[in-house]
């Protein structure tokens, strides 16, 4: 298996260069070995520091005598703190990074949210941007040597991704660790069989609309604990929340959330796919596109809109002033429906309508049933904006 800490992955490089054009902390989140250490490790001439290390700990008791001994007389200095909610006091070494120390660029990574950590006692308002870092994307399979079939079976973890079959403890592990460091230390839950039942189950019914009462009773916990229990599973991005769009028709449904998981190949595993059919293709490749769309620089509020007729469009994303763009995923183009577009544009006449297929080298547009719609791949979306 080659060393995947040795591929390059620019995209990330260049997403992290310019979130520090507007502000001098980026915050990297991203499930556990996603790659966060291996891009910061990755960036020429900083200061890496394991904040899992008891010396680092020690050394960064005195924030401001560290920075002044490891910024050069410019000032211009990069300096990451990797998993640096092992710290003491995480929020006042960044402030004083930030504030005393302008020409700084620091990184600082984490398996969750910065907010999720009850050690940051500052919100750093004005001073942070984050970054999530998603599983390998389309775009970036060439640098794997991947296709996007073993994509959506192995998942986009890069061990993974590089292996030649999927291997079950990878998984087991993962899980472990997952709750150890992340859920049971950020969130103090305690009850973990419950907690992970939880968690396998939204694998399961990846890209639905799970019923929190249903929920409940099949993993043993009360209604109020499940939602939390949810909530601390999208503070540290192993799923995805994707919430209903609505606003111009009584005929659209406006509470329940899709749950989509972090990964395809949690999804497949966890529902013993060893050889993917077409109809689960289909499901995975939405994961796919979704990951590509909340990878973009400008964040966007991705959610999806059906109706009572069960019409419905994969991703819309507002645009402003009443313009919302609609995403339908095709794993494959000869089965083009689009009579969901068509029953959202009926409301919301502005935007745009893509088709993301794998297959598309170029962009092109096509006028289908009367509505015009663009044909691309995910990694074109980037020049959507």
């Amino acid at each position: 298996m080659p060393d995947w800490t040795e591929i390059a992955r620019p995209f990330w490089d260049d997403r992290l260069a310019e979130t520090w054009r507007v502000a001098p902390i980026v915050w990297l989140s991203g499930v556990r070995r996603s790659g966060k250490t291996t891009i910061a490790r990755a960036l020429a001439s900083a200061h890496f520091m394991n904040c899992d290390l008891p010396s680092v700990q020690r050394e960064l008791d005195d924030p401001e005598a560290f920075y002044a001994r490891i910024s050069p007389r410019s000032g211009n200095a990069t300096v990451v703190f990797d998993e640096i909610h092992r710290l003491r006091d995480p929020s006042t070494v960044l402030k004083i990074g930030a504030d005393a120390f302008p020409k700084l660029r620091i990184l600082a990574t984490g398996s969750s949210t910065l907010a999720a950590t009850r050690k940051f006692r500052d919100s750093l308002a004005g001073r942070k941007r984050e970054v999530n870092l998603q599983p390998v994307l389309f775009e970036e399979l060439a640098a794997f040597g991947a296709t996007v079939e073993k994509r959506l079976l192995h998942g986009g973890m890069p061990q993974m991704l590089l292996a030649d079959k999927p291997d079950p403890g990878f998984y087991a592990e993962w899980l472990d660790s997952y709750f150890a460091r992340d859920v049971s230390e950020l969130f103090r839950v305690e009850r973990r069989s419950e907690f992970l039942l939880l968690f396998r189950l939204l694998l399961r019914q990846n890209g639905g609309m799970a019923t929190i009462v249903n929920l409940a009773k099949q993993c043993g916990a009360t209604r109020p604990t499940v939602m939390s229990w949810i909530e601390a599973m999208r503070i540290t991005h192993v799923i995805h929340l994707v919430r209903p769009f609505h606003g111009n028709g009584d005929s659209e449904l406006v509470k329940q959330p899709k749950i989509y998981a972090f990964d395809t190949g949690f999804v497949a595993h966890e529902n013993g796919w060893t050889e993917l059919q077409p109809e689960e293709r289909g499901l995975l490749w939405e994961n796919v596109v979704l990951e590509h769309l909340l990878s973009r620089p400008w964040q966007p509020e991705v959610h999806f809109w059906r109706d009572k007729l069960q019409r419905e469009v994969d991703f819309v994303v507002p645009k402003g002033r009443a313009v919302v763009d609609a995403y339908e995923c095709k794993w494959d183009l000869r089965r083009i429906d689009i009579k969901g577009i068509a029953a959202f544009r009926a409301l919301y006449p502005k935007g745009a309508n893509y088709i993301v297929a794998p297959t598309v080298e170029s962009p092109y547009a096509r006028t289908i049933d009367g509505i015009e719609v663009t044909i691309l791949s995910p990694d074109s979306i980037a020049d959507r904006r």
